[in-house]
C-alpha cells in the first residue's frame, strides 16, 4: 500500500513548483528530487553556512526567509539577495565544488531543502532541460549582484535606501489603507546590511522619512506612504 505524501513532501513540491528553475518539471520528476532531498531547520539568525566553506549542496527554501551576503573592502556587511520559498542558492557551490562565496544567514526561522551534489548533478545529467534553466537562474543571481554592489559605489544613502525599499514593496508588498505595506519584518541589522550602512545612518534617515510622511511603521513593519515620492529620489 503506497504511503500518503507527507505534509513535508507536499511543502517541498509546492515550494519547487513557484521556482523558475523547477516549475516546468513533472511530478515524477519532483518525486525523484524530493526523494533524494534532506531537510534542515534554521532558528532564525542563525549562520547557514559561511563564504570560504566547503561547498557541497545547494538549497531551496521551504518556508522562512534567507539572507545571502557579504562584506565590502572596508569592512560593510552587504545583503546581496533575499531568498524565500522556492528560490535556491548555494547552486554555484554546487556546480563547482568550490568554497562558499558569500554568507547565507536565516532572516526568519527557516525550513531549507538540501541537494547534495554527488546527487543533484547525476539528476541535472537526466534532465537536459534543467541545465539551461540553471544557467538562467545563475545569469539572473549574477545581475542583481552587480547591480547591487553599483548601488553602493554610485547611489547616496538616502537614494539606496529608497530604492531597496521600493523592490521590496514590489516583491513582498501588500496594498493597504496606509499605503504599500512589506510583509516582512526587516531589523534595524537587515535594513542596514541591504544598503550597506550603520543602523544608525539608516534610522536617521528613516526618522526623516516618518515625519515627512513617506514612510510609517505598522506592527513592526514598514509602510511605504508615497512610493511615488521615494522613487524620485533613485530615478531622478
Amino acid at each position: 500500500m503506497t504511503r500518503p505524501p507527507r505534509r513535508l513532501d507536499l511543502m517541498k513540491r509546492d515550494a519547487l513548483l513557484t521556482s523558475p528553475f523547477f516549475q516546468n518539471m513533472l511530478h515524477h520528476e519532483l518525486d525523484e528530487l524530493i526523494a533524494v532531498s534532506t531537510d534542515h531547520r534554521v532558528p532564525r539568525g542563525a549562520i547557514i553556512f559561511s563564504k570560504g566553506d566547503a561547498g557541497t549542496s545547494m538549497m531551496v527554501v521551504l518556508m522562512g526567509q534567507v539572507r545571502v551576503g557579504s562584506s565590502t573592502l572596508d569592512g560593510r556587511e552587504v545583503t546581496l539577495n533575499l531568498m524565500g520559498p522556492g528560490e535556491i542558492f548555494g547552486e554555484f557551490s554546487l556546480l563547482d565544488g568550490k568554497p562558499r562565496s558569500a554568507d547565507a544567514v536565516a532572516a526568519e526561522a527557516t525550513t531549507l531543502m538540501v541537494l547534495e551534489r554527488r546527487v543533484f548533478l547525476p539528476f541535472l545529467v537526466r534532465h537536459e532541460g534543467l541545465v539551461e534553466r540553471l544557467l538562467v537562474v545563475l545569469c539572473d543571481r549574477l545581475r542583481k549582484t552587480s547591480v547591487a554592489l553599483e548601488e553602493i559605489s554610485l547611489l547616496g544613502l538616502p537614494a539606496r535606501l529608497a530604492l531597496r525599499l521600493v523592490k521590496l514593496a514590489e516583491d513582498y508588498g501588500a496594498e493597504g489603507p496606509g499605503g504599500m505595506r512589506i510583509s516582512l519584518k526587516l531589523s534595524q541589522r537587515d535594513l542596514s546590511t541591504l544598503v550597506a550602512s550603520t543602523r544608525e545612518s539608516v534610522n536617521k534617515q528613516l526618522r526623516v522619512w516618518r515625519e515627512s510622511g513617506l514612510v510609517a511603521t505598522q506592527d513592526g513593519h514598514l509602510v511605504l506612504r508615497d512610493v511615488v515620492a521615494l522613487r524620485s529620489l533613485f530615478e531622478s
